[in-house]
C-alpha cells in the first residue's frame, strides 16, 4: 500500500510538474510574448549600434588630433606662415603658372 501511495504521489508531482512546464512554454510562445520579446531585442540592438557611433566618432577625432599633430596643422598660424602648407619650406613661392587665377600659357590638352 506504501509502494502504490509513493508512486501515485511520484506520477501526479510529474503530471504538475509536465503541466506547468508546457503551459509555460505555451505562454512565451504566444503572439503578445514575441512582440515583446522582439521589442526588447529592438530597443538593445538600438543601444549597441549607438554606443558602436560613440566608439567610431571617439576614434575618429583621436585619429584626427594625431593627424594633425604629424602634420604640423595644429600650430597656431603667425603671420609668415599662415598661408603656406606644412611641406613647403618658408621662402617657398608659387610659379607663374601656380598663380590662383592664371592660366598656363600653353596648355597641352586645349587641341583636344
Amino acid at each position: 500500500m506504501f509502494r502504490r501511495a509513493f508512486w501515485f504521489t511520484t506520477g501526479a508531482a510529474a503530471g504538475v510538474w509536465a503541466t506547468t512546464k508546457v503551459q509555460r512554454k505555451l505562454r512565451s510562445l504566444a503572439p503578445d510574448a514575441l512582440a515583446v520579446r522582439a521589442a526588447d531585442k529592438a530597443v538593445d540592438t538600438g543601444h549597441r549600434l549607438k554606443e558602436f557611433a560613440l566608439d567610431v566618432r571617439a576614434g575618429m577625432a583621436q585619429r584626427e588630433s594625431e593627424l594633425n599633430d604629424a602634420l604640423g596643422l595644429d600650430v597656431p598660424p603667425d603671420g609668415e606662415s599662415a598661408g603656406r602648407l606644412p611641406g613647403r619650406p618658408p621662402g617657398h613661392q608659387l610659379g607663374p603658372a601656380q598663380q590662383p587665377g592664371r592660366t598656363r600659357p600653353y596648355d597641352r590638352n586645349e587641341d583636344h
